[in-house]
């Protein structure tokens, strides 16, 4: 028992912030409490069918979580206006940048993130922001790696589509989220 309790605090302490970041990503930060604490309650039920790494297994509880949440139109709710919240900030600030660039730059990605879909969107954070293989993020969202590839190519294209094709500037930052998402 000492061994299953130092496993779970070791996977809880290396795991919680990704998990955290990956449901308020999805749905916003109102219910990621809840939804993290979920998620590891089953963990520890299950300490036995987590493998290593947990990361992915865990990131797909959560995901089950979010799906049976009878809340949906709420979570809904929270992540549009955390995505309002983002595009009205500025950016982190690089001073080696021109700030007006960077803050265009970083409105016309997120409003074309916000744009669309969930499993888009889903695609695309797992993999960029969650720092997934495209193999993990497969388990998460429980399809294969080459759906996952198909899915994570369209999500790309059509991100690609969402910003501003008149303007050519919008084609090379894209261009190179994409490279970085590979």
């Amino acid at each position: 028992m000492a061994d299953d309790a130092y496993r779970f605090t070791s996977m809880y302490d290396e795991c919680r912030q990704r998990v955290w970041a990956y449901v308020v990503s999805r749905a916003g930060r109102q219910v990621a409490d809840e939804v993290v604490s979920e998620t590891f309650a089953i963990a520890w039920r299950r300490l036995g069918d987590v493998p290593e790494p947990a990361l992915p297994w865990l990131l797909g509880v959560a995901r089950n979580v979010l799906r049976d949440n009878v809340r949906a139109e709420a979570r809904r709710q929270a992540l549009a206006a955390e995505l309002r919240s983002w595009t009205e900030a500025g950016p982190a600030g690089d001073p080696a940048g021109d700030t007006a660039d960077q803050v265009a730059e970083r409105l016309g990605v997120l409003r074309a993130l916000a744009a669309l879909g969930e499993d888009d969107r889903e695609a695309l954070l797992l993999v960029a922001w969650q720092g997934l293989s495209p193999k993990e993020a497969a388990r998460v969202v429980g399809c294969s790696s080459a759906a996952f590839r198909v899915r994570l190519h369209r999500a790309r294209k059509r991100l690609k589509e969402a910003m501003d094709p008149a303007r050519p500037s919008h084609r090379s930052p894209v261009r190179n989220l994409s490279e970085e998402w590979s």
